[in-house]
């Protein structure tokens, strides 16, 4: 007997596709999640192992950690507001400059609606019915050059939203190496470690969502690039602590 289909992400039902499909193209920040909580974690846990390393005060550790979830967090948020703002920009310039072809020179941009399509597999009247119906419309025929012609996509992320989402999560991330030292835990370097090493994996899993990888691969590979980073630099402090 053959094993049972796997199931899918979501229901085809003609009513579950229109409630889908009705707000448009879906917006995600998980990526935003996912740079700003790897980042945190990563810089702030290289700056206990490098600090531990050269044997300096566990003061110097809460210090250094939390000058880094302020200042570095909110590099990372504005680097981030300004790369997604200039995505959003990118748009709206490419649909400017689309809508002014259309009205400049129509029948050229028809052509470039029939070539395309042609690629695609259309001939024939099928071909012609397709230029006929997405050139009716010129916010159907903008969204279409977007789309095929410039490979853009119509989903407008905020920049705002992303640059917090990145400073949340490189904070809440970037301050769970810091807890040992914040309560006087005892060997806080080790405790400071585990804990840090669950957040990559937990990352690491999350990240699996952008791929095909599965969740403890991705969750693994993650928490081998976090703790080789804090190696180096637990190894770069450990090497030049007679120089403090």
């Amino acid at each position: 007997m053959p094993p049972p289909p796997p199931a899918l992400e979501h229901g085809h039902a003609p009513d579950e596709i229109a409630l889908r499909l009705s707000d448009g193209p879906r917006v995600s920040y998980l990526r935003d999640v996912v740079y700003g909580g790897i980042d945190g974690a990563v810089t702030t846990f290289a700056i206990v192992a490098g600090v531990v390393g050269a044997d300096l005060s566990s003061g110097i550790v809460l210090v250094l950690g939390a000058a880094n979830l302020l200042a570095d967090g909110f590099s990372m948020a504005a680097g981030n507001f300004s790369a997604t703002k200039t995505e959003v920009d990118d748009l709206d310039r490419f649909r400017e400059m689309e809508a002014r072809h259309i009205r400049l020179d129509p029948e050229g941009e028809r052509e470039e609606v029939r070539q395309i399509y042609a690629a695609k597999g259309f001939s024939g009247a099928d071909l012609d019915r397709a230029v006929e119906l997405i050139t009716a419309s010129e916010e159907r025929w903008v969204a279409t050059m977007l789309v095929d012609e410039h490979g853009l996509s119509l989903a407008r992320r905020s920049p705002i939203r992303a640059a917090l989402a990145t400073f949340a999560a490189f904070f809440a991330c970037g301050a769970v190496p810091l807890l040992p030292f914040v309560f006087g835990a005892s060997a806080s370097l080790v405790l400071s470690s585990l804990l840090t090493a669950v957040v990559f994996f937990l990352i690491g899993s999350m990240k699996s969502r952008w791929s095909t990888a599965s969740w403890w691969y991705s969750g693994l590979e993650t928490l081998a690039i976090g703790m080789a980073a804090a190696s180096m630099a637990y190894a770069v402090g450990f090497l030049l602590s007679g120089l403090v």
